[in-house]
């Protein structure tokens, strides 16, 4: 009956802030829409944000900023993803570790954002 995830929601202190993480640190792409809502684009998929306090409605029960666990993939090899976050001063809190991704096995590195959601960055092997 489902087939893919469209977009998921994040709820966030800051909108710029996270904006900037997510376009400078993981290549996403920064789109308004609506009456000035923010969302962060790649592939097919997206992120709308949410400031806490001022969400969209409908929203979750109790949203949160932080209470994030997003695993995401990248188009380049996990070595070269190391490469960018440290160019980029993100600190690696995990990896590479092997995991296992909706299609099979994965490396992982496991790092923050600024309201420290736990974010996966994997490359299938």
């Amino acid at each position: 009956m489902i087939k893919r995830i469209d977009h998921l929601v994040l709820t966030v202190q800051n909108l710029q802030e996270t904006i900037d993480f997510y376009t400078s640190v993981l290549g996403m792409e920064e789109e308004t829409f609506g009456a000035g809502r923010k969302a962060l684009r790649f592939g097919n998929q997206k992120i709308n944000l949410h400031e806490a306090g001022h969400e969209f409605e409908p929203k979750a029960k109790h949203p949160l900023p932080g209470s994030a666990d997003l695993c995401l993939i990248s188009d380049e090899p996990i070595s070269k993803v190391l490469e960018h976050l440290k160019k980029t001063n993100v600190n690696v809190e995990e990896g590479p570790v092997k995991r296992t991704g909706a299609l099979g096995p994965i490396l992982s590195v496991y790092i923050r954002d600024p309201d420290q959601n736990l974010i996966e960055i994997s490359e299938y092997i």
